[in-house]
């Protein structure tokens, strides 16, 4: 009788430990493959989304001055951008980042808002999106060090004799989170920052999703696929924290937030904006999902971040 009851128990023990490990491999996938479209989708996404924006971006395209290049970062790995030279910058870039399975191209509303007042900017596809390499998503946490390397890279590409480099970051979503991590790092030449919808941590956001989509609690789905993602990419969940690169970063930093905002809720904001020490600003818009500030309230938005572009430049 107690035989067949540890062998029952046994049996229950594997087949749950193996129900385990599927959900964490398939969580691993869902939440980290990547997932790329043809480049000319996002265009045509893009267009759909922001009828406005097709005749600027013609005219970049139609003068030459909207450009793509790839370059071999440190790690071996070609990774893509789009840029735009403006003779007017005079060492200011922007370089603007996009969110969590889409591409640069989708930046293209944010950038001219910068180009229009004079900067330089880049728009990379970040690791694992666009036209960039990479068969994973990293959450913002190691796309920061491709961030600062296209940095470095700007800077010697757009910085002329007698111009004094200026960069400027801006990101939306996962953009907004890789934006706060580099802030975090405190990069040479960085002026200011605008993170637009950015979440605390990955590990923050996967509960929030694992509990909203699918009912489940953190444990121990959660903590298993963050040990699995450590092991096989080399960072968890828990280590990817805008909020902890918030205190550590030096630079004035703008945070905006949709009220409306349930895919990284709107409390979010407020952490990250309590950790960040020395200038900062909040801006929480009313009626707006995630990443819709722009498309709502294009006005207010363009104004929000130029002035305060005109209290770092």
């Amino acid at each position: 009788m107690r035989k067949s009851v540890l062998k029952t128990l046994l049996f229950t023990i594997v087949i749950l430990l193996l129900v385990l490990a599927g959900g964490s491999f398939y969580m691993l996938d869902y939440a980290l493959g990547a997932q790329r479209l043809p480049y000319s989708t996002y265009y045509s996404q893009l267009y759909e989304q922001e009828p406005g924006i097709e005749e600027w971006v013609d005219s970049l395209k139609r003068t030459g001055t909207l450009r793509d290049t790839f370059v071999v970062l440190s790690d071996g790995e070609r990774s893509h951008a789009l840029y735009a030279r403006n003779s007017a910058a005079k060492g200011k870039t922007a370089i603007l980042v996009h969110g969590y399975k889409d591409a640069a191209v989708k930046m293209l509303p944010y950038a001219k808002l910068y180009h229009d007042v004079g900067m330089n900017f880049v728009l990379p596809d970040l690791h694992g999106h666009g036209l960039s390499d990479g068969d994973d998503i990293q959450m913002g946490w190691k796309d920061r060090i491709a961030i600062e390397e296209w940095m470095r890279i700007a800077t010697k590409a757009f910085t002329h004799p007698g111009d004094t480099t200026r960069l400027y970051l801006h990101g939306i979503s996962m953009g907004a989170a890789t934006v706060m991590n580099v802030a975090g790092d405190n990069p040479a030449h960085l002026v200011a920052a605008v993170e637009d919808s950015g979440y605390t941590s990955a590990w923050d956001e996967f509960e929030k999703e694992l509990r909203g989509r699918f009912s489940l609690p953190a444990f121990p789905l959660l903590y298993v696929t963050s040990w699995l993602c450590e092991a096989k990419y080399g960072w968890n969940f828990r280590e990817a924290s805008p909020l902890e690169q918030m205190a550590k970063a030096r630079c004035p930093m703008l945070f905006i937030h949709g009220d409306a905002d349930d895919f990284v809720p709107t409390e979010m904001v407020y952490p990250l904006y309590e950790a960040k020490q020395g200038e900062k600003e909040l801006w929480v818009t009313k009626g707006s999902e995630h990443v819709r500030s722009l498309h709502d309230h294009p006005s207010a938005y363009r104004k929000k971040v130029m002035d305060f572009l005109r209290k770092h430049e």
